[in-house]
C-alpha cells in the first residue's frame, strides 16, 4: 500500500518560474536583491516589482525565509530562503539547510498555501553536494508533512534530469520506511 505522503510530494524537472503553484521558493542570497541561477531567473520572470518589494525587506539570514508576492509569475507568492555555503560552517550546514525548508513551509502555512515548489537549495554556486542536500531536503519536507496538513502538495522542481532522478529516488526511499 503506497504511503499517503507519496501523494503529497512530487518531483518534476524544468523551470520553477513556469509552475502554477501557490508559492515557489527562491534559493536567494542574503540581500534578496537577485543573483545568478534560480535567484536570477525568478527575479527576471517576476519583474521589477519583485526587486522593489525585496528592497523593503532588508535581507534575510541564512536558514531563514521571507515571503513576497509573485508578480508576473504564475505562482502567487515567492518564498525567499538563504541556504548555507558548503564548507563555510561545517558544524551547522545541515541544520541550516534543513531550516531553509522548514522556514519556507512555516510561511506557506501562515498564508494558508496548499501548494509549494522548491528548487535544489544551495547546490549551485553555494557548492552543497547534491546527494547530501537532497537527503536533507526530502527528510525535512517528509518530517513536516507527517505532522502538518499544509501544504497539501510539495513539489521538488529540479532544473536537470539528473537532479530529478536523485530526488525521485530519495522520495521513494523515504516513503518505503
Amino acid at each position: 500500500m503506497p504511503s499517503p505522503l507519496t501523494e503529497r510530494i512530487q518531483v518534476t524537472g524544468g523551470d520553477i518560474t513556469k509552475l502554477a503553484v501557490d508559492a515557489i521558493v527562491n534559493a536567494a542570497n542574503e540581500s534578496l536583491l537577485g543573483g545568478g541561477g534560480v535567484d536570477g531567473a525568478i527575479h527576471r520572470a517576476a519583474g521589477r516589482e519583485l526587486l522593489e518589494e525585496c528592497r523593503g525587506i532588508g535581507g534575510c539570514p541564512t536558514g531563514e525565509a521571507r515571503i513576497t508576492r509573485g508578480y508576473r509569475l504564475p505562482a502567487r507568492f515567492v518564498i525567499h530562503t538563504v541556504g548555507p555555503r558548503y564548507g563555510k560552517d561545517s558544524a551547522r550546514e545541515a541544520k541550516l539547510l534543513a531550516s531553509c525548508y522548514v522556514s519556507s513551509l512555516k510561511l506557506a502555512v501562515e498564508k494558508g498555501l496548499a501548494t509549494i515548489a522548491f528548487p535544489c537549495i544551495s547546490t549551485g554556486v553555494y557548492g552543497y553536494p547534491k546527494a547530501e542536500a537532497c537527503k536533507i531536503a526530502v527528510g525535512a519536507v517528509m518530517d513536516w508533512l507527517k505532522q502538518n496538513s499544509l501544504p497539501q502538495v510539495v513539489t521538488f522542481c529540479c532544473y536537470d534530469k539528473i537532479d530529478a532522478k536523485l530526488y525521485e529516488e530519495q522520495v521513494q526511499a523515504c516513503c518505503a520506511i
